[in-house]
């Protein structure tokens, strides 16, 4: 059993894909997890929040002609990143700080009970469906998550960060700059970010600010904030492979003689 630590787009997703196609391996989402089962209740109250401001619609839920199902997959995990949102102006789709706060709680909550069900799901995986090995794709803010959850997951998995090249490193950056998606932060470094971002531009409010302007500046800083955390999470209870390496891994036997 492994869990998979690292910024999203340094490869976990890869190598998670290739060991449920090569061989017996029970590939487990923590995204997924988080939308399905404990996110699942929010994330279709706040879309029927927004149907309900259409007078059509609104007529048709009231009545219960129509009903909403999260259809979030692996490979879809929209639902999680338009309830998580995005802070700032409300008339450009951004978020109240107060409102977008209770959601970053919320989506910690999710992730830390998402990861504690790892255990259960290796058990499930052997039991159940015959899987004898166990891969635990998890999110890029794992990395934000309390002591507590990573003795839990060193217990039962060998924890492996990815660690990115530095041109790999541009290339997140890059990407995440040219195509803002929400994030998740910790409560001390957003309001520290965002006192931050408003003497910058110039600004008095939150309210005032365009969400995805925010989110391409704070993104460089959010990803060199996590990756000391990523380390020393890497030196206490697991092992560290770079990306480039990595990525010239085809098959099974490449990854673990990468391990090796």
């Amino acid at each position: 059993s492994i869990t998979l630590l690292g910024m999203s787009g340094v490869g976990k997703t890869h190598i998670a894909n290739l060991l449920r196609k090569q061989g017996d391996w029970f590939h487990y989402s923590g995204d997924y997890r988080i939308g399905s089962r404990y996110l699942d209740e929010v994330i279709l109250d706040n879309i029927k929040q927004h149907m309900m401001k259409d007078a059509f619609l609104n007529k048709l839920l009231k009545s219960d002609s129509i009903y909403i199902n999260n259809n979030i997959t692996f490979s879809n995990l929209l639902p999680i990143s338009s309830f998580l949102g995005k802070v700032g102006n409300p008339n450009l789709g951004g978020l109240s700080l107060d409102v977008f706060k209770k959601r970053q709680e919320q989506h910690f909550l999710a992730e830390t009970n998402a990861m504690l069900d790892v255990p259960s799901f290796i058990q499930k995986a052997q039991e159940i469906y015959n899987y004898p090995h166990f891969v635990n794709d998890a999110g890029g803010s794992l990395c934000e998550l309390d002591d507590s959850v990573f003795e839990v997951l060193s217990k039962h998995s060998l924890i492996i960060y990815i660690k990115s090249s530095k041109k790999n490193e541009q290339k997140i950056i890059e990407r995440a700059v040219n195509d803002p998606k929400p994030l998740f932060f910790k409560s001390a470094f957003l309001e520290e970010k965002l006192t931050e971002y408003l003497a910058e531009v110039k600004l008095d409010y939150v309210a005032q600010i365009n969400p995805d302007d925010f989110s391409k500046w704070v993104f460089p800083k959010l990803f060199y904030y996590r990756l000391p955390k990523y380390e020393q999470i890497a030196q206490k209870y697991g092992i560290t492979i770079e990306s480039d390496d990595l990525y010239q891994c085809k098959t099974i036997n490449d990854f673990f003689e990468l391990l090796n």
